[in-house]
């Protein structure tokens, strides 16, 4: 009976009608928050409608960086990428809404302090895929 009603919840929890999940790697790593990465940040993303924000720390040496982000993404939803500095000054801030053009931005961060700066990815109902990059830059 107890496996009946176990096998019944994972079953039902497992549903793909109300799949709405979303995920985040950076240099092929899956992570939470907190994580630290050094050198160039390759990251992609995946959304089935779900939502989440994801920080994690990256070192910085200069006082800009190169970024580039895309997404594909026939759905209504949005892509968001907040850069801080050392201080905690923000010198990125660029969104990305899903089914409207552009599906696309590069370029070159304001100016920081250069150090450990916080990246801070933001999915909601994204529904798609998309990737993102960073590099030291001047």
């Amino acid at each position: 009976m107890i496996l009946t009603m176990v096998a019944a919840t994972t079953f039902v929890s497992c549903s793909d009608d109300d799949d709405t999940t979303v995920r985040v790697r950076v240099n092929g790593v899956a992570f939470d928050n907190g994580d630290d990465f050094n050198g160039d940040v390759d990251g992609d993303f995946t959304g089935t409608g779900g939502s989440a924000t994801r920080t994690f720390m990256w070192q910085n040496n200069l006082s800009r960086a190169d970024y580039n982000a895309d997404i594909t993404s026939t759905a209504a939803g949005t892509f968001n990428i907040v850069v801080r500095d050392i201080d905690g000054n923000v010198v990125l801030d660029r969104s990305l809404e899903g089914a409207t053009e552009p599906d696309s931005f590069s370029g070159v961060t304001d100016s920081g302090a250069s150090g450990i700066w916080s990246v801070t990815i933001t999915l909601t109902n994204f529904n798609g895929d998309g990737s993102f990059s960073l590099s030291e830059g001047n």
